[in-house]
C-alpha cells in the first residue's frame, strides 16, 4: 500500500488526481493540506483528513508520498519542504519555474534517495496512445512530418490580461502538456524552432505558440493558439507511404468537466465517430482507408508507475533529464517571444 498527502484541496486536487487514485486499491490517500478552507468548493472525501496544518502532512510518519498541486510559484518551495521532510514527492506540471530550480530539486531528491517528478498525465491521453500505436504498427513507412494541436476559441483569456508574465504564459502552461509528449516518445531533438507570440500585442498575453522539433528528417511541430474558432485536429502524421488523422482530442478533461468519473465503464472512451483515419499504400500499392479504433487514455498511469518506483524500486518513466529538457525548451521559447 502507497499512503500519499495532498497540498492543495481545488481543482487540480478533485479534477486531475484525486479520481483516478481512488479507483486504485494499492494507494491510500489519508491528508490534505487546504491552505485556505474559506475557499473550499469540493465536497470532503469519505475517511481523508483534511487538515491547515502543513506539519501535521509533513510530519506524518505513514505518507510516503506528497503531492504539490498549488500554483507554479509556489512548486519550489513546497517541494523542497517536502523532500527535506524525506517524502517523496509529485509536482503538478509545470515542474518548476526554471531549470534551474528543476535541477536544484532533482539533485535533492537523489541526496536523500527520494524520488520526486513531475505529473505529465497527457502521456497517457488517449490520442496520443492512439498516435504511438498506429507509428508502430509501421503502415505509415518512415516518418516525415507530425502535427500535433491544441487550439482553444477563448479570445476573452487573452484580451481580459494587460500584462506579461513568462510563469503564467499560454507556452508554459500548455506547452508544457505537448512538448513533454514530444519528448517522452521521440526524445531530445537535434534543433528547435520557435515562434511564440503575442497576437493582441507588445506586454499583453502570449496567446500563440508554434514549435518546431527536428529529428533528421523527421518534423514535429507542437501548435496552439488561443484564437481557433475551428480546432485543428488533434494529430496529423504523414510517413512515405501513408498518412493518419486523428480529429478530436482524448476525452478524459470532457468527461471531468461534466463530473462523469473514472468508475464508469465508458469513462473518455472514444466512440466511432471520434476513431482517428489511417490512409496508406500497401506493396502492392494498393491504396486503403480505415478508422482506427482509440486507445484508452488513463491519467491515473502516472501514480501506476510511481507505486512501482516507491514500493518496488523500479525506474521511473518521466525521468529527471526528460523534465529538465522540457523546462529549458519553455525558457528559450519564452526569450523567443514575438
Amino acid at each position: 500500500m502507497l499512503t500519499i498527502g495532498y497540498i492543495g484541496n481545488g481543482k487540480s486536487t478533485n479534477r486531475y488526481h484525486l479520481p483516478f487514485v481512488q479507483q486504485r486499491e494499492n494507494i491510500n490517500v489519508k491528508t490534505i493540506y487546504r491552505r485556505n478552507p474559506d475557499h473550499d468548493r469540493w465536497d470532503p472525501i469519505e475517511g481523508v483528513k483534511y487538515t491547515s496544518d502543513l506539519d501535521e502532512l509533513l510530519n506524518d510518519k505513514d505518507i510516503q508520498l506528497i503531492v504539490i498541486c498549488t500554483k507554479l510559484d509556489s512548486h519550489y518551495e513546497y517541494a523542497k519542504l517536502v523532500l527535506e521532510h524525506n517524502k517523496n514527492c509529485l509536482v503538478e506540471k509545470p515542474f518548476m519555474e526554471t531549470s534551474e530550480e528543476a535541477k536544484e530539486i532533482f539533485a535533492l531528491a537523489k541526496e536523500k534517495g527520494l524520488i520526486v517528478q513531475g505529473y505529465q498525465n497527457r502521456r497517457f491521453d488517449s490520442d496520443f496512445l492512439t498516435v504511438q500505436k498506429v507509428i508502430e504498427e509501421g503502415k505509415l513507412g518512415d516518418l516525415l512530418e507530425v502535427e500535433m494541436h491544441f487550439d482553444y476559441f477563448r479570445p476573452e483569456v487573452p484580451e481580459s490580461v494587460h500584462s506579461f508574465d513568462p510563469v503564467r504564459s499560454f507556452l508554459y502552461e500548455h506547452a508544457c502538456h505537448t512538448l513533454d509528449q514530444v519528448i517522452s516518445y521521440f526524445g531530445k531533438p537535434d534543433h528547435v524552432h520557435y515562434d511564440v507570440r503575442q497576437l493582441l500585442g507588445e506586454g499583453r498575453m502570449n496567446d500563440y505558440f508554434d514549435l518546431d522539433l527536428y529529428y533528421g528528417k523527421l518534423k514535429v511541430s507542437v501548435k496552439s493558439s488561443y484564437f481557433r474558432l475551428k480546432q485543428r485536429p488533434s494529430f496529423v502524421v504523414h510517413g512515405k507511404k501513408g498518412s493518419f488523422i486523428k480529429e478530436t482530442v482524448d476525452r478524459q478533461e470532457e468527461h471531468l468537466k461534466m463530473f462523469y468519473m473514472p468508475d464508469n465503464k465508458d469513462f473518455g472512451v472514444d466512440t466511432l465517430n471520434h476513431y482517428g483515419v489511417l490512409t496508406y499504400m500497401d506493396e502492392e500499392e494498393t491504396i486503403h482507408e480505415e478508422k482506427v479504433k482509440s486507445v484508452n487514455g488513463d491519467y491515473g498511469r502516472v501514480y501506476d508507475d510511481l507505486y512501482e518506483a516507491i514500493v518496488n524500486g523500479k525506474d521511473k518513466t518521466i525521468t529527471d533529464e526528460q523534465t529538465i529538457l522540457l523546462i529549458e525548451m519553455l525558457e528559450t521559447g519564452v526569450k523567443n517571444l514575438k
